[in-house]
């Protein structure tokens, strides 16, 4: 998605009437209307269409797990002091339930049964659910949040709220507390102003993705999955009316006789390749294909030709 974005805007990159790269000409006429409206409104959701891809791919499995997640991971050592458990935040996300921000879930959770920690539940009460859920209040978090039980004997209990799951409308309002389910002391407090800057930036680009943001933040998620499909429609149009005069076949285009600019679309393709590693192989698999099978399997060739 993203290769198709930033070429089809190196195509798209005015050379002559720059007017007509922004604004839709409806006087055109046929596969030059059909080409216009497709750039025109390909431009307008670019930039949206790469936030939404940077952001969906925070849930792979290479680039965010491994890759984006690591440089965001808040750092357990701004918990000075504090006891760590074995376990680390993802242990509370269970199924389609986000119990913890997706900034947190490689950090270890601290533990319970030390002096450590500040006041939170009143010295003299009970520290159960009703204490816990009162601290919470008290300490500004209005509106919907989440409690989590404490597991096992050194577990903690958790109070969150979390735009991503949909606790707010205003990113900005993540926090998450630990209090120590013996003591009632808060070992850890942790607002969005504390995330790495990658972690910000998601936090801010997944409920932004995913609609949550408010009425306007669907709405807009509604207008543009429209202009994703007819982008997608568009193409297959002009698809068809450069097709080879009487083909019946998928067959592509015929191949201009120059293509001058192809040196900057293959630089964009290496440098979004270097940026996403498995886009490089899958890539690197299409050429191979290509060059290999295509060019030496002359059936194969006239079938895809």
């Amino acid at each position: 998605g993203i290769v198709l974005v930033l070429t089809g805007l190196y195509l798209w990159w005015p050379r002559g009437n720059a007017a007509s790269a922004f604004v839709p000409n409806f006087r055109a006429r046929g596969r030059a209307l059909w080409k216009n409206l497709h750039t025109v409104t390909g431009f307008w959701m670019s930039a949206l269409l790469v936030i939404f891809l940077i952001s969906g791919l925070s849930w792979t499995g290479i680039w965010g797990g491994q890759m984006v997640q690591a440089w965001s991971t808040f750092p357990a050592a701004k918990w000075d002091n504090v006891p760590l458990s074995d376990d680390i935040h993802a242990s509370m996300n269970h199924g389609a339930t986000n119990d913890v921000p997706w900034a947190l879930e490689q950090t270890p959770m601290p533990a319970s049964g030390s002096e450590a920690g500040i006041t939170g539940v009143p010295e003299g009460q009970a520290v159960d659910a009703g204490s816990i859920i009162a601290l919470g209040r008290a300490l500004g978090m209005e509106g919907r949040f989440r409690l989590a039980y404490p597991g096992g004997g050194n577990g903690v209990w958790t109070i969150n709220r979390d735009s991503m799951s949909g606790d707010g409308g205003d990113p900005f309002i993540d926090r998450t507390i630990h209090i120590d389910q013996y003591s009632g002391k808060i070992l850890a407090d942790v607002k969005y102003e504390d995330y790495s800057l990658a972690g910000k930036a998601m936090a801010v680009s997944i409920p932004f993705h995913m609609g949550l943001m408010g009425t306007w933040s669907f709405l807009l998620n509604v207008v543009f999955c429209l202009a994703v499909i007819f982008v997608c429609v568009s193409g297959l149009v002009m698809w068809m009316k450069r097709r080879p005069a009487g083909a019946s076949r998928l067959a592509a285009p015929p191949e201009p006789a120059e293509m001058p600019f192809w040196k900057g679309a293959a630089l964009i393709a290496v440098l979004v390749s270097l940026a996403f590693p498995l886009t490089g192989l899958a890539l690197l698999a299409v050429l191979a294909f290509d060059v290999l099978l295509l060019g030496n399997l002359p059936p194969l060739k006239r079938a895809v030709s």
